[in-house]
């Protein structure tokens, strides 16, 4: 795929992509077993991220966003120079995080760029049509992003936000000449800002059950992460798609730094895929459920479809999202059955990638369908970025109209 198709292709996963939910804490978690851990014992779904979030709700009370958002409008590279024109106390805090941690390892990061740029389809599709539409059966993920500003307009909001995605996977994300740094630092100043004006909604109170009322901790940060690099890490190998244990290792290490520079606190990020899968298994797998919101949410994302020909029919589209979630999710969705399709993507996927892979010596049947398929969905988000250029990400002033 071409660069602009891969900075659509996680359009759909990166839209409903920054804020996850809660569940019981891990002993080793809480053990302070990762790389640079300092607060052993902490519960992550009792840590927000204090700095930043006391510097935006002071922004936002003294109406300094538009001049925030102005002054990190050319921020874009991470070699640019941080902006001049903010307030001095958030100018003094992205002096300090502007940059990898020290246990950064730029080897393991860039292979983990080549395995995006080599793999390119299959993590379209999992991040897309996977993490995408599971994040509207995470409840609380689904409830937040509803309620908050960008949930009334769905299109613009993936428009917005799959600058993260694509960022984080492009071949020079943490080089001087990417822009991932510049890019994750954007999202936590809009986390902050959350954090402050999501519990001003009377609507999104009366459904939210956060720990003190405020959302987007550490601990859904790191639900988020297991919904998007563990899932998709595990359907890779599930739909046996090579992978050396060293990139399996970097693309690990392309996360942890990716949740560390979100404000995970190390102790709390998973040292091994083994300690992820762990992690998921009792954080994300038992909470996942249907909500109101998750509905609206994941009828939205799949109606954008209808905007272009995709090649295949609405039921080829449901029933792949059920292949690469689950009957329960599609069931939870009330996404229709198309029993001739399920059994087109049962056969003919495995297939698709074998081929694809050197694996398969002989092209299979629907091998042009599956291609058809992928490159269109890339395309569902073009007219917001036809450019090429990354769409600005901005600081939020309020809430959903009406909440």
């Amino acid at each position: 795929m071409s660069d602009l198709s891969r900075r659509h292709m996680l359009s759909l996963g990166a839209a409903l992509g920054l804020v996850g939910v809660a569940g019981a804490v891990p002993a080793w978690a809480s053990a302070a077993t990762g790389t640079a851990g300092t607060a052993a014992g902490a519960d992550p779904w009792w840590v927000w991220d204090d700095e930043i979030d006391g510097i935006m709700a002071s922004v936002l009370r003294n109406g300094q966003v538009p001049a925030v958002n102005a002054a990190i409008k050319t921020w874009v590279d991470n070699n640019d120079p941080l902006p001049a024109g903010l307030p001095p106390a958030l100018a003094t805090w992205l002096g300090k995080v502007n940059g990898l941690p020290s246990w950064a390892d730029r080897s393991k990061l860039r292979l983990a760029a080549d395995f995006n740029r080599r793999k390119d389809t299959y993590l379209f599709m999992l991040y897309g049509l996977g993490s995408g539409i599971m994040s509207t059966v995470i409840p609380r993920e689904a409830k937040s992003v509803y309620w908050s500003a960008g949930g009334a307009d769905m299109k613009d909001r993936a428009a917005k936000t799959f600058t993260f995605g694509y960022d984080l996977s492009e071949l020079t994300a943490y080089e001087p000449s990417g822009q991932f740094l510049v890019t994750s630092n954007k999202t936590r100043m809009v986390h902050a800002a959350v954090r402050h004006l999501l519990p001003q909604s009377a609507r999104w109170r009366a459904v939210a059950d956060e720990q003190n009322g405020i959302p987007i901790s550490n601990g859904d940060i790191l639900v988020t992460f297991h919904s998007l690099g563990t899932y998709v890490h595990r359907k890779l190998v599930d739909w046996r798609v090579p992978m050396t244990a060293a990139e399996e290792e970097a693309f690990l290490h392309m996360w942890q730094v990716a949740i560390h520079m979100l404000g995970v606190r190390d102790e709390f990020i998973p040292k091994s895929w083994a300690e992820a899968e762990a992690q998921s298994g009792q954080v994300l797998t038992p909470i996942m459920a249907p909500s109101t919101e998750g509905k609206e949410l994941a009828k939205d994302l799949l109606g954008l479809t209808a905007q272009i020909d995709l090649g295949v029919t609405r039921g080829f589209l449901n029933e792949f999202v059920r292949y690469a979630l689950s009957h329960e999710v599609g069931d939870w969705l009330n996404l229709p059955r198309d029993y001739a399709a399920a059994a087109l993507i049962r056969t003919g996927w495995p297939a698709y990638i074998a081929f694809r892979e050197g694996l398969l010596p002989v092209m299979p049947v629907g091998f042009y369908m599956f291609d058809q398929f992928i490159r269109t969905i890339a395309m569902l988000f073009l007219n917001k970025g036809a450019s090429g250029k990354t769409t600005l990400i901005t600081i939020p002033t309020g809430n959903r109209p009406g909440a």
